[in-house]
């Protein structure tokens, strides 16, 4: 089926060159300000844009993406209004590729089979549960099965070349591979094993990687763009919404650092 990811990674290919995720976590400073900021994105040349549920334990986060949920959540954020938002960027013309990262919680209070029909319908390319480990995803793939939405797995650096194999075959969109142990933030210096780890990774499968956690400047994305298909970036991305909260240039600021990283990557 027709998946707006997998046309991206496709059209990337064909171009010879590297794409950009960029995350942010929805509803931060508020949902008006997202569907903002997705719209720049998108003319800012960003790839993927990885919309973050906010949740009250992110347990897979650093400070910045934990203050950033807690801001959305006090505006008043849920994952209906998440939806809502994506259905009117789509109504608007807005087809950059949108892959919601969560915690399963969300989802599972929301009604998963529900969930589904909903995020497709709104426009939703792709998911991503955080917590919630391939061994525990037969259930919910089933789900997944007859909608256009992609399921997209974690691999991490300390995952063993046998559940690469089994996270590769099940995977949909990209694998996201997580560059450094420990939590989402950004960082001085890059890992030292990602060339290792995305190489094994693509000796089993031909599925699109994205490189995460912890890059944080057009020079890092660069280096990371020799070694996968994309890179992501989304603390250093939050810490400028932060920053700059509510004010009047604040999606203009934060679509030009957006800008800067595409460059780079495309470079």
């Amino acid at each position: 089926m027709n998946n707006r990811i997998d046309q991206r990674f496709a059209g990337l290919r064909a171009q010879g060159r590297k794409g950009l995720v960029a995350y942010i976590t929805a509803g931060d400073p508020d949902l008006d300000a997202t569907k903002r900021l997705a719209a720049a994105f998108e003319r800012a040349g960003v790839d993927v844009l990885e919309l973050g549920v906010p949740f009250s334990d992110p347990l897979a986060d650093g400070v910045v993406n934990q203050l950033a949920a807690e801001r959305a959540l006090k505006s008043g954020t849920t994952l209906r209004g998440i939806l809502d938002a994506v259905r009117a960027l789509r109504a608007g013309g807005c087809q950059i590729p949108v892959v919601l990262f969560t915690y399963f919680n969300p989802v599972h209070r929301y009604g998963v089979e529900k969930f589904v029909r909903a995020a497709e319908a709104a426009g939703v390319d792709g998911m991503l549960a955080l917590d919630l480990p391939p061994e525990e995803t037969t259930a919910w793939e089933k789900q997944f099965e007859s909608s256009t939405l992609r399921l997209i797995y974690l691999v991490a650096p300390t995952t063993p070349d046998a559940r690469i194999a089994e996270i590769a075959k099940r995977a949909g969109g990209f694998i996201y591979y997580v560059s450094r142990e420990g939590v989402t933030g950004m960082q001085q210096s890059l890992a030292g094993n990602i060339a290792a780890m995305t190489a094994k990774i693509h000796r089993h499968t031909r599925a699109p990687i994205a490189v995460g956690f912890g890059i944080s400047t057009p020079e890092q994305a660069r280096a990371v763009a020799a070694h996968a298909e994309a890179v992501v970036v989304g603390s250093a991305i939050v810490d400028r919404i932060a920053r700059l909260g509510g004010s009047a240039d604040m999606v203009g600021q934060v679509a030009g650092f957006a800008k800067s990283l595409v460059d780079a990557v495309r470079g």
